[in-house]
Parts: structure tokens; C-alpha cells; sequence
């Protein structure tokens, strides 16, 4: 969703925080049925309150390894976006924005598909997206046993990561063996529970339809997190397969995948108080996170995040507006960053207008009594705050490499030089040749839409402002000494960089693919200062205070989710969202934000129209929508009033991830697509707000309605099974 974070970021973002902090995860009572992000393998633990609340299907129509279910049309989408089949010809409906790169990647001056959409008439027409994929899970069990027996008390927290991992590698090779499937294990519960999910990638994956921007992201930035919206945030794609069904590579002659199973879809539409259903991979939630680490976020972490990114948002927007191509080539890096940009002002603000501080310490006061009366949590909180009293000493640091440095696109690609200059120090001729191989593969990724002005302006801004506001003694060198020389200065820097780095010029970076040579790189001054940089984070981890602090922190929160079990045994517990599959139920229902405001649960067409600026690219309506509005011309897509919706609300819990969930109603039909949160629940992946949060969803009878009148793609149509 724009307003859910994708999940390609926040896998970017952790692999870098990894460096300084360990993940965590959190868990929460149930409280609520539209609360919690359920596991389908362990449906049962909550089925009967989903039949309470309108579900028809039985468990195993939701889940089944044996027989087809929902879950077989449930597709993670890239591996940051969720996606769902709605045809036997393997079509896969998810959002517009988790579609946009691959949009613009199609997208050129002459067939700019962002800006007029795309819509394949046959199946001939559609278009190859390299790199896309479509993963299929098989399925899941709970491994927990085999690991847990394995860890014995006193380990380390390096021993008992090496441990996990190497029981997790022995059930992995057993689960995928003789198969064409992968498979992988992840901890639950901050490490106390561990699961497999064995999974199948396809990887010719093409795109089908998407409308204009300006309907498939109506609103832009200002609609973002915002209630009532009125966006068709979707895109259609296809998966393809080889004969017998089975993934492979991009083939002219590969068939479209016969799924196992497709989602029904309903137009019916929705009504207050309805059953919904979401299924999808959602991302990343910290809702066990202690109030001290409520505190590093609203203080130290998000504001600098939302600074460093207004910068690298008013660079880009900059040369945007003045050249269609270049706008075409950053789209989708805009947005992305514009869209973590909002999310960490959104949940800094309502983190304090929701009082999460408070709440956290509220529950770390019962557990503080709970620990009493058991020595092994004695010391748990006192360990968290410890830890934290250290690590917000490093937090800038954390921020500053990835925000200034690899979330740079020029820095990262330096960055990914290093396996060939290690290959080249070591003289290992096969290595040698694999990466180079590797890197002019992703320089013609790379210099395709690369532009020289944008990314010198951003990394000097960035420099500068790594040089001047993080603490001396946590620089990498060479920024440290580029800064001294230069009084904090780095245009003389990068100038010097455009002129003779490889990495700012196509042909001198294939004339060094060709000859490659340690030597070279001894001289290149990007390929240096990301070296320093790596030098710098190893210095920092191997600080003494840090490591113990990082693992405290680890075993301090390990314990608190196991104690807050132990303390609360009736409760119902599900686990922090962490890219794998999940299940939640809730209704289709209004909110009222505050006092004297409510919002009805359904926007309509007719509100795009009243939001519309003339000259204002966030507002601007196509004319032929314009035209179908003014007739009232909705065909069967409209209800019983004549009205046509375009978007609704349910009290799910998603996040990002969830971008282009399937919503689905109590019988198993799809009702809409899932793609944005609302700004008053922001605050939501850290705690969950039961009377205001909101997922925000793209009604599918206006996904078929500008599918169908708008666009005449009729033969998309006909693949479907409608339900009316």
C-alpha cells in the first residue's frame, strides 16, 4: 500500500539495522477478533470466533496440504507485496503501487504506461517483468521441538544462533529434498517458537493491466494513511509456467499456470458489520516492543529518518518535474522513499497521540510484579533499559548508514562491487569471472535509469550531513577526513567523483569489467569510501558495550515474551508479523477518530470528482472516467442504490506487506484488495488500536468497473468467476 511500507524496504532497512540492533518481535493478548496475525496452519486456535463473526468455510478450506484451499491462491508478491489468482489461467490481482516499479520498468517516453495505464487485450501483448517473481506456499509445520531441544541453558547468544541454524539447515534440506520446492525456518516469539514453510517460486510473472496513475494513485501523498480515499490502487499480472505446470524462467513458450486453486469473485459488495477475511505476507510488526524502545523511536530514530528523506525527496522532485524521462526513471524510487518518509512522521505523531509510552509501561508494571515471584525474570526489564541506555548511543549511527549511505542508490552499487574486489585480492580466477559476470548484469539494471545530476546532489547532501551530525568517533574514515580537509564541503568531493569514478560512467565501468584489477579499485574513490564505511561498521560492532548490549537486549526480550505467556496463560497469543503467511478476520465498519467526527465505512466515485484540483497532478481525473461518471454509466458494478464504491474500511490487522491482499467475505469470494492504513492508527505496528485502526480497501466491483467500461479489457473479464 503506499501507506502500508513495503516490504522490500523494510527487508533493506533490517539487513542494515542487523549491523546494530536484532530484530524483535511482539506479541499481544486477544482481545478482540479483528485483532491478530494468525498463523492458517493453527487456524483452530481461533476458528470458532471467526464462525461466530460470519466465516462459512471450514479450516480446511482455508488451509489443506493435501487438497486445494484459499492459501493456494495466495501469492507473495516479489517478496514484498502480496498478491491473489482470480482466474484458472494463473491472473494475479494486487495493488498498483506494489506494480508500479515494474510499470515504469515497462514504461518508456513514447509507451508511458504510469501515466496512461496498460491493458492487454490478449495474451500475446503482455509484457515480461525480469526479476518478478511469484511465491506459493506449500506448506507449514511447527518445528519448534526439534530446535528447542538442541539449546541448553547457559549459551550464548552467537551459540545458540549457531545452533538454530544449523538444526533449521538440517530440517530445510530434509523438507526440500527431491523437490522442486525451498524451504526455510523462522523463530516466533522472539525465539521461542520456531516453524517451517516449505515454498514454490515462480519466476515468469507479466504484466496485464494497471490503470493511469491518476486513478491507480488518486490522492498521491496527501491521500496516503488518509480516510475517505478514493484510489483504484491495483494492477493486474500473469504467472506462467512450463508444460507440466512447473516454474521456470521467462519462455515465449511457457503457458499460463493452472493454480490449484482461484478466488471466486463476489459482487455482492459489502454492508456495515460484515465478515472479512485478509490473507497475505505482512512485513514487519514491533508490538513487543518496550517503552524504551517507544522512547528511541519518538526521540532519536524516526526524526532523523524523516529529515534525511525530505532531502532525498525534494533532490528527486527537483529533476522530476523538469524532464518526462527522468521522471519516469525515479517514479517509482520516489515513491518508496516518499512513502517511509510519511509512514515515520504518521507513527512519531501517533505514537504520542495514541499514548503508546504510557501503555507499554502500563504492561511493564504487571509484569514487573509477575517477575517477582520468578527469579528467571527478575532482571528482564532492567536489562531492556540497560541495553537501550547503550544503544541510543549508536542509534544515529544506525540511521545514517542506512539512510544516508546504502539507501543511496549510487553508495549501494559501489557497495556491491566488493565481492570483486575480494575475488580480485584473492586471485581466484573462477570468482573472478562469476563476478564479473554478476556486475555487468546489474550495471545495465543500473545505468539504465541512472542519472548523474541526481544522484551527485544526493550524495553530497548526504555526506554532508553524515559528516556534520554524527559523532566523530563512530565516522568512517575516509568521510572523516574528506570532511576535515574540506570543512564539511563534499562538492569538490563529488564533482571529483563525476568526473573519474566508474560507477558514475557506463563505459569506464565496462572498460574495468574487461580488465578488471585490484589496482583500479585501490584508486576508485566511491569503491574506497564505501570500504571505509564497511571498516566503520565493524569497529562499531566490535565495541565491547555494544555487543553486550545487543545481546541482553536479545535474551531481555526472548524472556519477556515467554514470561508474558506464562503470565497471562488463557490468553490467546499470535506472533509479530515477519513476511510470512497469515490470516485475519474482522468486520467492515465506520470510525470515529475523535470527537464530533465519523466516518462512514464506504467512499464513492462521486468523491473523486469533488477532490479533483484542475493543474494538481495528485487530483487529476482522466477524462474518460469523467464521462462514465456523468452518464452513471457503473453497469453491473454499481449497488443496489446506483452508486458505485471504490473504496471501504474493515478493522483488520495488516500492515506492510499486506500491500494487495486478497479481502475476502465469509464464503470464500474476494471483496477487495487491501492497500493503505488509516493516519490515526499509525502508530499500530507497535500497538495495536482495537477502536480506530483501519485497513483501507479497493472495492473489487470498481477494479472490474474500470477494468471492464473503463478500459474495455472484457477478455480479463471473462477468466473470472463472477458471483453476483
Amino acid at each position: 500500500m503506499p501507506g502500508l511500507i513495503s516490504t522490500k524496504l523494510i527487508i533493506k532497512m533490517k539487513k542494515i539495522n542487523r549491523l546494530l540492533l536484532l530484530a524483535t518481535f511482539f506479541i499481544t493478548t486477544f482481545s478482540k477478533a479483528d485483532e491478530g496475525m494468525w498463523l492458517p496452519f493453527l487456524l483452530n486456535r481461533n476458528y470458532e470466533d471467526m464462525k461466530k463473526n460470519g466465516l462459512k468455510l471450514t479450516p480446511e478450506q482455508i488451509y489443506d496440504i493435501n487438497n486445494a484451499s484459499l492459501k493456494d491462491a495466495i501469492v507473495s508478491f516479489g517478496g514484498f507485496c502480496t498478491a491473489e489468482v482470480i482466474s484458472k489461467k494463473g491472473l494475479i490481482l494486487t495493488n498498483h503501487h506494489c506494480g508500479y516499479d515494474a510499470i515504469a520498468g515497462a514504461s518508456s517516453k513514447e509507451n508511458n504506461y504510469l501515466k496512461n495505464g496498460f491493458w492487454a487485450k490478449k495474451m500475446e501483448e503482455e509484457i515480461a517483468i525480469p526479476g518478478l517473481s511469484a511465491t506459493f506456499i506449500i506448506r507449514m509445520e511447527d518445528v519448534t521441538e526439534a530446535i528447542s531441544k538442541e539449546l541448553k541453558e547457559g549459551m550464548s547468544p552467537q551459540e545458540r544462533a549457531m545452533k538454530i541454524q544449523e538444526i533449521s539447515k538440517i530440517l530445510t534440506d530434509e523438507a526440500s529434498k527431491g523437490t522442486q520446492y525451498e524451504a526455510f525456518v523462522r523463530d516466533f516469539f522472539e525465539g521461542n517458537e520456531f516453524y517451517l514453510f516449505v515454498k514454490e517460486t515462480y519466476k515468469d510473472v507479466r504484466l496485464v493491466g494497471a490503470p493511469p496513475s491518476d486513478i491507480g494513485k488518486y490522492g498521491y501523498d496527501t491521500d496516503n494513511w488518509v480516510w475517505p480515499r478514493h484510489t483504484g490502487d491495483f494492477s493486474l499480472f500473469r504467472i506462467y509456467a512450463d508444460g507440466s505446470n512447473s516454474p521456470i524462467e521467462y519462455d515465449t513458450d511457457n503457458v499460463p499456470l493452472t493454480p490449484k486453486h482461484h478466488l471466486p469473485i463476489s459482487l455482492k459488495g459489502v454492508n456495515e458489520g460484515d465478515f472479512a477475511m485478509v490473507m497475505g505476507f505482512p512485513g514487519s510488526t514491533d508490538r513487543f516492543l518496550s517503552s524504551f524502545g517507544v522512547k528511541q523511536a519518538i526521540e532519536l530514530d524516526q526524526p532523523k529518518r524523516v529529515e534525511l528523506r525530505a532531502d532525498k525527496l525534494e533532490i528527486m522532485k527537483r529533476y522530476m518535474d523538469q524532464d518526462e524521462t527522468v521522471h519516469l526513471n525515479y517514479a517509482s524510487k520516489y515513491a518508496q522513499v516518499a512513502n517511509y518518509w510519511k509512514y515515520f512522521i504518521g507513527q512519531t505523531e501517533q505514537l504520542k497521540n495514541n499514548n503508546v509510552y504510557g501503555k507499554k509501561q502500563d504492561l511493564e508494571a504487571q509484569f514487573k510484579l509477575f517477575a517477582e515471584k520468578n527469579t528467571l525474570y527478575a532482571n528482564v526489564l532492567k536489562d531492556l533499559e540497560d541495553s537501550y541506555n547503550v544503544l541510543n548511543k549508536y542509534n544515529a549511527f544506525s540511521v545514517f548508514i542506512n539512510e544516508a549511505i546504502f539507501s543511496v542508490d549510487v553508495n549501494l552499487f559501489a557497495y556491491r562491487m566488493l565481492g570483486l574486489g575480494n575475488a580480485l585480492e584473492s586471485d581466484n580466477k573462477e570468482l573472478i569471472t562469476a563476478n564479473v559476470a554478476n556486475m555487468r548484469e546489474r550495471a545495465n539494471d543500473f545505468f539504465e535509469k541512472f542519472n548523474p545530476d541526481i544522484e551527485a546532489v544526493i550524495i553530497s547532501r548526504m555526506y554532508e550531513r553524515y559528516y556534520n551530525e554524527l559523532p566523530k568517533d563512530q565516522q568512517a574514515e575516509y568521510i572523516l577526513n574528506i570532511g576535515n580537509k574540506s570543512k564539511g564541503n563534499f562538492n569538490k568531493f563529488v564533482a571529483n567523483l563525476r568526473k573519474k569514478s566508474i560507477f558514475f560512467n557506463q563505459d569506464k565501468f565496462n572498460a574495468f569489467l574487461d580488465n578488471p584489477t585490484k589496482k583500479v579499485l585501490d584508486k576508485e574513490p566511491l569503491y574506497q569510501l564505501v570500504s571505509s564505511v564497511l571498516a566503520s561498521i565493524r569497529a562499531n560492532n566490535s565495541r565491547p558495550d555494544l555487543a553486550e548490549a545487543r545481546a541482553k537486549q536479545s535474551e531481555a526480550y526472548r524472556l519477556f515474551v515467554k514470561g508474558l505467556r506464562e503470565m497471562q496463560p488463557d490468553k490467546k497469543f499470535y506472533p509479530n508479523a515477519n513476511s510470512t503467511m497469515r490470516l485475519t478476520h474482522g468486520q467492515v465498519l465506520p470510525y470515529e477518530p475523535r470527537d464530533a467526527v465519523k466516518y462512514n465505512y464506504v467512499s464513492t466515485i462521486d468523491g473523486i470528482f469533488e477532490k479533483e484540483i484542475p493543474g494538481n497532478y495528485e487530483f487529476t481525473v482522466p477524462e474518460r472516467l469523467r464521462s462514465l461518471w456523468k452518464a452513471k454509466d457503473y453497469g453491473q458494478y454499481a449497488d443496489k442504490d446506483g452508486q458505485l464504491i471504490v473504496n471501504f474500511l474493515t478493522n483488520n490487522d495488516i500492515t506492510g506487506g499486506n500491500s494487495g491482499s486478497p479481502v475476502i467475505d465469509g464464503e470464500g469470494n474476494l471483496i477487495g484488495t487491501a492497500f493503505d492504513g488509516n493516519w490515526e492508527a499509525m502508530s499500530g505496528d507497535i500497538y495495536f488500536e482495537p477502536n480506530i485502526q483501519r485497513t483501507i480497501v479497493c472495492d473489487i466491483r470498481f477494479v472490474l468497473f474500470i477494468v471492464d467500461k473503463y478500459a474495455g479489457a472484457t477478455n480479463l473479464i471473462d477468466e473470472m468467476d463472477i458471483v453476483k
